[in-house]
């Protein structure tokens, strides 16, 4: 492998935003697709993860595909829910815009605990991330399945070997946080300037 997990990511992240700085929808989900294979290193642990992510990159997908000339913009696929009154429903693309944003959240907080806290167990790292990200917006039955996920969480040294391919793995983990963290913060204020940046799962 050329590289690291991590190099399609970095690559994609570039083509994210357009000339006006506008995040692009296929774009944008490309580069959350490019994130699964690095999430099915981790194993039965992340399964949870994986599927929501997975679902909620489908679901923005198919609305994208309907016209992608009209949805081209990330944004356009919640502001057309917005305008019909369907952006609190659970199966609207603002739901998934948003699941999607917070589990990249969840993410980008524990690659960022692996590179900080290299004195971290595996599952310590998943554990701190979930509750500084996902935890609040749980509720008792998707936080009991987080937390008993989270016990087979594989070992830290293995797992940092398997990513690391060619390339320096501590630079490429260090360079995606810090590149795409400034797009889930965007998401995050454009649903907060609409009031939907606060729901929670049932």
């Amino acid at each position: 492998m050329e590289g690291t997990v991590f190099t399609p990511a970095l690559e994609g992240i570039k083509l994210v935003k357009s000339e006006q700085g506008e995040i692009m929808t296929q774009p944008f989900l490309d580069v959350c697709k490019h994130i699964l294979p690095v999430i099915d290193k981790f194993g039965a642990a992340m399964s949870l993860v994986k599927s929501d992510i997975g679902g909620n990159i489908s679901r923005l997908e198919s609305k994208y595909s309907s016209n992608p000339t009209r949805f081209n913009y990330l944004y356009s696929l919640v502001q057309v829910e917005i305008e019909t009154k369907t952006a609190k429903s659970s199966s609207s693309c603002t739901n998934g815009l948003l699941w999607l944003t917070r589990a990249m959240d969840f993410l980008v907080a524990l690659f960022q605990n692996l590179i900080e806290h290299a004195d971290w167990s595996m599952s310590q790292a998943c554990t701190d991330s979930y509750n500084k990200t996902l935890k609040k917006w749980h509720g008792w039955l998707a936080s009991s399945s987080f937390t008993v996920a989270m016990k087979l969480a594989p070992d830290r040294k293995k797992f940092m070997e398997v990513i690391q391919g060619t390339g320096d793995i501590s630079a490429d983990i260090e360079k995606f946080y810090t590149d795409f963290s400034p797009l889930l913060e965007k998401n995050h204020k454009f649903l907060a300037r609409f009031g939907l940046d606060d729901m929670k799962a049932s």
